[in-house]
């Protein structure tokens, strides 16, 4: 059967009666048919749950315990989708995440239980898992087949939250046919074999887990080692523990587990390679030299817009080339015209970052499905060239996918950030918008704005630029406890760079000059403060921290992204 056409609730049911080892989870062991069973039990108790009428949707908020995979399997079999709801947002950005994707069912466990304190969440039913309650539902369950007869390759699957430049998160729709075809793709592409356990340390609520490592192993039927949360610490015995071979990473995961103590045994452990996005160059260098695993760099989006992959033969610090189904460009989105190859001096810094950086769009094909009743942000990601701009021919249905790239005269693909108001920090997309509007609050501020400056090591940081109320003093210590009192700010929202201003820089039509904010980064003549990583309290930033900060992009590669 052609694994485009597949199911994923096809791929569940044909772990029924296998009794190999298929999850583990801190120590035990559940074989592939038990984990099929509960999958069973769970779409059966989800049918009759749901009210008439309602969409079949399940918010799942948990961290990465055993009840994630088997809601997942369970939605699979019941032609069901699951919203993974983000545990870093808060009061009413996280109701709003709930509500928007019409989640008549949220699957949580007590320890998130606080988050939803005082929410309003109307119509939802709360199921909390590890509860007696809990478990007397499921028992009238138990016993139940996999039937996933009322699936199809075009039912909704997942609900996968990614920010962008309206703010609020969208939640981008992916089918069961394109999951179930994604992790067919990756076993080919990797050589996955049923032998193989995929450990599971990035959270499930991010498409990276779900898409590029338990859909995988579900498609091979590999099994899955679940983390938590992830530990840089519990990494390599967790690894050793439960055999693992293969596994994800996003943002700074690699260099956390780089700065964890070295053994002499470190390379003593059954791992082949680790994929995933924003490690670096000279990270995966070193994570292999120590841990004897390559990793595997790759480009692509929980909206399946555009897809990079590497391939031999890519240059140091590159992602890789378009996928062969990809049409991609990087196109200038003044212009809508192509931007000229990358120019590189002898020690492979780029030298005209400011014409060769622009959009990454895909001018053919895309697997993009859709946001869940957003059709504004659905327009923006689908469309051509301005009109009476851009290359002959250019179409109506291009997708812009808001990351920046540059492009070699070779053809390889280099990532080199977000677009203006999207940030992504440690592997999560965050709005510019949203921040300054919580910002705003601050009863000293006159004007904000919210930026990003790039991560010595991969994606971004957030820098703000603060102008205050006539006759106002900034004061560290009252920002800051202005920034813990905010309960919609994000674990990864507050700044790490703070740029006082006496007035914000505008352009000719009178909007916040945001290209210049980005260029002059924490390096502007303007007083700045910043949070060293691990420090709670703000300080000003000194030529000396200064120059430390610049050795640290050097280190890695990214100094030349610090003028963009």
């Amino acid at each position: 059967m052609d694994s485009r056409r597949r199911t994923v609730g096809e791929l569940v049911r044909e772990r029924w009666g296998d009794h190999r080892p298929g999850l583990w989870f801190e120590g035990h062991v559940i074989s592939h048919h038990r984990v099929a069973a509960g999958a069973a039990a769970r779409a059966a108790l989800l049918a009759d749950l749901l009210p008439p009428g309602a969409e079949p949707h399940v918010g799942v908020l948990l961290d990465n315990t055993p009840e994630y995979p088997l809601w997942l399997s369970a939605a699979a079999l019941a032609g069901a989708a699951v919203a993974g709801i983000n545990p870093t947002r808060r009061g009413p950005e996280l109701a709003r995440d709930i509500v928007h994707t019409d989640c008549r069912i949220l699957v949580t466990e007590r320890a998130r239980l606080p988050l939803l304190d005082g929410l309003e969440l109307p119509g939802v039913r709360v199921l909390v898992t590890g509860t007696d309650a809990y478990a007397e539902l499921l028992r009238t369950y138990e016993g139940a087949k996999p039937d996933d007869s009322g699936a199809s390759p075009d039912s909704r699957f997942l609900l996968l939250f990614t920010s962008g430049s309206t703010g609020a998160p969208k939640a981008a729709i992916c089918t069961q046919g394109r999951i179930a075809a994604a992790g067919r793709s990756l076993v080919d592409h990797f050589g996955v074999r049923a032998d193989d356990t995929h450990y599971i340390c990035m959270p499930m609520f991010h498409g990276n887990a779900v898409i590029a490592d338990w859909a995988p192993a579900l498609a091979a039927g590999a099994g899955i080692a679940l983390r938590r949360r992830f530990s840089a610490s519990g990494f390599l015995p967790d690894v050793r523990a439960c055999g693992a071979t293969y596994f994800t990473y996003v943002g700074r995961a690699v260099q956390y587990l780089l700065a964890t103590p070295a053994r002499p045994d470190d390379r003593d452990n059954p791992l082949r390679m680790g994929f995933g996005t924003e490690a670096g160059a000279v990270d995966a260098a070193a994570f292999e030299e120590r841990f004897g695993a390559r990793l595997v760099e790759g480009y692509g989006s929980s909206e399946g817009g555009a897809s990079v992959q590497r391939v031999p033969g890519t240059p140091a610090g590159a992602i890789g080339r378009a996928a062969p189904t990809d049409d991609l460009a990087v196109i200038d989105p003044d212009t809508g015209r192509a931007c000229p190859p990358a120019v590189f001096d002898g020690a492979g810094r780029l030298l005209n970052g400011d014409t060769a950086i622009g959009e990454l769009v895909n001018r053919g094909t895309s697997l993009f499905e859709g946001y869940w009743r957003n059709p504004e942000a659905e327009e923006a990601r689908r469309r051509g060239a301005a009109p009476g701009r851009g290359e002959s021919g250019s179409g109506e249905d291009w997708y812009w996918t808001g990351d920046l790239f540059y492009r070699d005269a070779d053809g390889f693909l280099y990532f080199a950030g977000r677009t203006d108001d999207r940030l992504r920090v440690d592997s999560e997309n965050l709005a510019a918008a949203m921040i300054e509007n919580i910002l705003a609050r601050y009863e000293d501020a006159a004007a904000v704005a919210v930026y990003a400056v790039p991560d010595p090591v991969a994606g971004d940081q957030v820098m703000a630029a603060l102008a205050l109320k006539d006759g106002a003093r900034f004061e560290p210590s009252a920002f800051a406890g202005f920034l813990l009192a905010q309960p919609d700010l994000g674990t990864k929202m507050a700044p790490r760079f703070l740029r006082i201003v006496d007035r914000m820089p505008v352009t000719a039509t009178n909007k916040i000059h945001r290209v210049a904010l980005r260029r002059e980064g924490f390096r502007g003549a303007d007083p700045v403060w910043w949070r060293p990583p691990g420090e709670p309290a703000y300080r000003r930033l000194t030529a000396a921290d200064v120059d430390a900060l610049v050795a640290g992009y050097r280190a890695h590669g990214r100094e030349e992204l610090l003028t963009r």
